[in-house]
């Protein structure tokens, strides 16, 4: 008599994870428009590599064969597009990035019998508090509240908060505040030397900062859509 044994049945294991998105929205003319995405990556060569990049299309009425383009003069910039929001699902062929809804990520849980109480989970905290520099290359990404660092921030590294920034040293890499559109948000450094700054998708670039700020304690806020960017004494 044959004796079987069937194989232990392994469980597949699913999980939630989060990543900040770039959203571009484009906008008629698209020649137009890709002409700023080309003056950006001109300010700061490659800072889109190896993001995700969501492509609203809600803005624009475009055709499969137009989308298709816009995706292929993207993907000639080293833009790779993770997925397309604001437009009917038909127009969008079997190649191209899948639709995406909702703008948020959830966590993927199973129900399970309880077997002991479980503990009150701890609230999540408002705010992340660094007391050690952040080093070129290094990004750090808090989506509750505001972002203090008490060192300063490397060329190349990356702050990116729900609130805002506040960083007790010298500003050389990328700081972007208010990325959940709040647009209160706003940054301070005691010395800036920014590569970019960011308040709820508003930007400066290293070479839109008037040089007199340069070196000195400032803070940067939205004014309706204009960025303001003032030295603190």
């Amino acid at each position: 008599m044959d004796v079987r044994t069937d194989p232990t049945r392994q469980l597949v294991r699913l999980r939630g994870r989060s990543y900040v998105a770039f959203v571009f929205s484009p906008v008629v003319p698209i020649v137009d428009w890709l002409a700023e995405i080309d003056a950006t990556l001109a300010r700061s060569p490659g800072y889109f590599v190896g993001k995700p990049i969501v492509l609203d299309l809600s803005a624009v009425d475009l055709s499969s064969s137009a989308i298709a383009h816009l995706l292929g003069s993207l993907n000639e910039r080293n833009i790779r597009v993770l997925g397309i929001e604001g437009v009917e699902e038909e127009r969008l062929a079997a190649n191209m990035p899948p639709l995406l809804t909702g703008g948020r990520a959830c966590v993927i849980t199973r129900n399970e019998p309880a077997q002991k109480s479980e503990p009150e989970p701890k609230p999540k905290p408002t705010s992340l508090l660094l007391e050690t520099p952040v080093r070129s290359g290094q990004s750090i990404v808090f989506m509750e509240g505001d972002v203090t660092i008490l060192g300063s921030v490397g060329s190349g590294a990356e702050i990116v908060a729900g609130g805002s920034i506040h960083i007790y040293g010298t500003l050389r890499g990328r700081a972007m505040a208010g990325v959940n559109g709040n647009s209160a948000a706003r940054i301070y450094c005691q010395k800036i030397e920014a590569e970019l700054l960011a308040i709820d998708g508003y930007y400066q670039t290293a070479e839109e900062i008037d040089v007199s700020l340069r070196n000195r304690p400032a803070q940067a806020w939205l004014e309706g859509e204009t960025m303001k960017i003032t030295p603190l004494n």
